[in-house]
């Protein structure tokens, strides 16, 4: 499998923690950290194959790391990369824009030509819309600490052995 990049802002507590569970279910030697807060244009097109951490912000809004790093991603330049995103969210707090981050980040991967893994089904989530929903599932791993933090592990573990098959 080539090197993963795992890419999530080092400031966020909840997202690093999350992260070091990634790594610790997928294996260090196959990942490489970059804090997305830094991250460079070529940094980012350096990996063939990627963790994006994307935590929905306020009302279904994308951090605005996010923001500000990804017009720098130019039209097809994704092609022939696989991406698996994951984030959190509040399905009490936020029921209408639950993890609205992944599909908002998903959308924009699938419009420059990369591919999207690491679907995951919305079963045992409660929260009335989402833009990371297609059909019965997530286009990646919600996670919900604020309601669900007990669930947190196992879906990682789920998700990250699910990831190992389709990486190559």
């Amino acid at each position: 499998m080539k090197k993963i990049g795992l890419f999530y802002s080092f400031h966020s507590v909840k997202t690093k923690q999350q992260a070091q569970k990634i790594i610790k279910e997928i294996g260090s030697d196959h990942i490489e950290e970059v804090n997305v807060e830094e991250a460079t244009e070529d940094q980012f097109m350096a990996y063939s194959n990627y963790i994006l951490a994307v935590p929905t912000w306020f009302d279904g809004e994308l951090p605005n790391y996010w923001d500000e790093f990804l017009p720098s991603v130019e039209e097809d330049s994704l092609k022939g990369k696989t991406f698996a995103l994951y984030g959190g969210g509040d399905q009490k707090g936020y029921p209408e824009n639950f993890v609205d981050g992944i599909g908002i980040l998903a959308d924009f991967i699938e419009e420059r030509g990369g591919k999207v893994i690491g679907f995951t089904s919305t079963d045992g989530y409660e929260f009335e819309h989402s833009k990371a929903q297609r059909g019965d599932q997530f286009v990646g791993l919600a996670l919900d600490i604020e309601n669900q933090a007990a669930d947190t592990n196992d879906r990682i573990k789920n998700w990250t052995g699910e990831l190992v098959k389709t990486f190559k």
